[in-house]
């Protein structure tokens, strides 16, 4: 009796492992729809604010829902078309100038170097190819084009991205218009009492992942804003829009972002000589600090309540997977994450210890 109960609970074991490992590599092959479904669920998250404020005005919610999303439409279709081709044609002349600029930047290190002593022709043939101007540029796109779109293969070129934009805010539309019904279908596959557990949570998760997107994008518009005015103050008028797009994207990234999007702006500062280059560090160091200081905690600290490392972590996942859609993506579902650790068990063990100890 005892032998067969071994093979019958050796044999459970093994059709368990085989259908993890099926589960396991169904998910896989579906990593594409899920990662358009966590886009969606983090964009109905974001907009489910005005959504709610639309619908209390006394109208329907599936009217709240399209009129949010074409409100939205209108806003980034007026901006682009009042902005966006000064910031394209900025940008082409910069990538114009660009090669000029970086010779430029060559030959002062080199200078730097001979006046400080450097003269061995080992070390100049060393900073000759640390500044080859054509690796250069080709690095440059080549991590640009990473960073934009991403190396898990989600999109497939041009159409491929749209496409998948496009249905993921559609499924963000239908999740917002029938949220109620969907959350209830959900939640109704849990047993009891989790059920009702899980739906108490999702207004909690859902403001902390829509909260911390809200923030990101709000803080990111201020420090392009700000460095575009800065730089125009400081005399690159040729370029202020078009670099303070540039940095206000790149801080859509946490810890790394504000670095890369100071670069660009660095580059023309040092070409055009003079004190420039300071003025330019100075106004960057200025900005980082208030967003550290002062932004971050105060639009976007409150909604995540995520270590600092947990948040440095789920960037860089977020970057290897989606590039900077996975930087601006992942980092709300840790937070979401962090809801369900905080109210299904932490807060549970610590009201289970003070029952304990009073009794």
């Amino acid at each position: 009796m005892i032998l067969k109960r071994k093979i019958a609970l050796s044999l459970s074991n093994l059709l368990l492992i085989g259908s993890a490992a099926f589960l396991l590599l169904l998910l896989w092959q579906l990593k594409g729809l899920i990662i358009i479904l966590m886009i969606a669920i983090v964009i109905a998250s974001t907009l489910s604010p005005l959504v709610g404020s639309v619908e209390r005005m006394g109208f329907p919610r599936w009217f709240a829902v399209i009129f949010v999303y074409l409100l939205l439409l209108s806003l980034l279709t007026g901006i682009g078309l009042l902005l966006g081709p000064t910031i394209i044609t900025q940008l082409q002349r910069l990538l114009e100038k660009l090669p000029g600029y970086i010779e430029i930047l060559s030959k002062q290190v080199q200078l730097f170097m001979t006046e400080k002593g450097f003269t061995e022709p080992e070390i100049l043939d060393f900073l000759n190819k640390q500044f080859n101007l054509q690796s250069i540029v080709s690095w440059t796109f080549k991590s640009s084009q990473q960073l934009l779109i991403g190396v898990s293969g989600l999109t497939r070129g041009i159409v491929g991205g749209v496409l998948n934009v496009l249905l993921a805010i559609l499924l963000s539309g239908y999740m917002l218009s029938g949220s109620q019904k969907l959350i209830n279908g959900i939640v109704s596959l849990f047993p009891v009492p989790w059920d009702e557990k899980l739906k108490d949570q999702v207004v909690p998760v859902s403001q902390r992942m829509g909260g911390y997107i809200q923030g990101r994008l709000l803080v990111s518009f201020i420090l392009g804003l700000t460095v575009s005015l800065g730089l125009k103050f400081l005399g690159i008028g040729e370029f202020a829009l078009g670099l303070g797009t540039i940095a206000g994207i790149t801080n859509l990234i946490p810890f790394f972002g504000p670095v890369f999007g100071s670069i660009p702006a660095l580059i023309v500062a040092i070409a055009q000589g003079g004190w420039l280059f300071l003025w330019v560090l100075l106004l960057f160091v200025i900005i980082q600090n208030l967003e550290t200081y002062v932004l971050d905690p105060l639009l976007v600290g409150s909604s995540v309540n995520v270590p600092p490392l947990y948040q440095l972590l789920a960037v860089l996942s977020g970057v290897q997977l989606l590039g900077i859609l996975g930087a601006l993506i992942l980092p709300p579902w840790v937070a979401g994450a962090g809801v369900l650790l905080q109210n299904l068990y932490l807060n549970p063990k610590l009201e289970a210890e003070k029952q304990d100890k009073i009794a």
